[in-house]
């Protein structure tokens, strides 16, 4: 090939990256900015929330649910809303650094009392009339996984505002608050929405 030749086709892909390329980069910029600040996904690794997460579920996460934040950061734009007693969320081990999904138990006030995985908050069982594995948090329903007991125990705890509790629905087999601590509830990463796939049961679109 002559460079006379040559020459044509470098400005021709030269031409493309600058009409394709950027445009693209551009694009999945604007996709990961979304899936950071919007909306992500979440894979179970384990049963520490059974029943109501199995290992190797997929969670849609709603990134909106505590804070708008700015792409890739921690900085809030917008208050959205506060964590409340029952949801499920997404978070930071403020032990390790993991990345883990529990249920918000109590938050900032509540005194808080577990015994053998039962949890009763200011003096209230949310345990349902005839039932030893279901709690009623007002907005959800937690069904208990008690086949390995209810591990460790929490007597007169008062969290502290600012803070929540998280707990596994599978009470004695979740490495949870009982063993990292408090988390900020300013820490959370998003609030867990739906279950959108199921190992047996392929594409599902259960509510959380």
């Amino acid at each position: 090939m002559t460079a006379a030749a040559a020459q044509p086709q470098s400005k021709g892909l030269l031409h493309w990256l600058k009409k394709e390329a950027l445009p693209l980069l551009v694009m999945l910029g604007l996709l990961a900015a979304a899936r950071d600040s919007l909306a992500n996904h979440y894979q179970v690794p384990s049963g520490s929330m059974q029943h109501t997460l199995m290992p190797g579920d997929r969670v849609v996460v709603d990134m909106r649910a505590y804070g708008l934040r700015l792409p890739f950061t921690s900085v809030e734009l917008l208050h959205t809303g506060v964590p409340q007693r029952g949801e499920v969320a997404v978070f930071d081990s403020p032990q390790d650094g993991t990345r883990l999904i529990k249920r918000i138990a109590a938050v900032g006030g509540d005194r808080v009392d577990l015994h053998e995985g039962h949890l009763s908050i200011n003096g209230h069982p949310l345990g349902q009339v005839g039932t030893d594995d279901v709690e009623d948090f007002g907005r959800a329903l937690a069904r208990l996984d008690l086949d390995q007991g209810g591990g460790p125990d929490i007597t007169g705890l008062t969290v502290p505002v600012g803070k929540v509790l998280m707990l596994g629905d599978h009470r004695g087999n979740s490495a949870d608050g009982r063993y990292f601590g408090l988390v900020e509830a300013s820490a959370l990463y998003g609030k867990a929405a739906r279950v959108y796939y199921r190992r047996g049961e392929g594409f599902t679109w259960q509510a959380l």
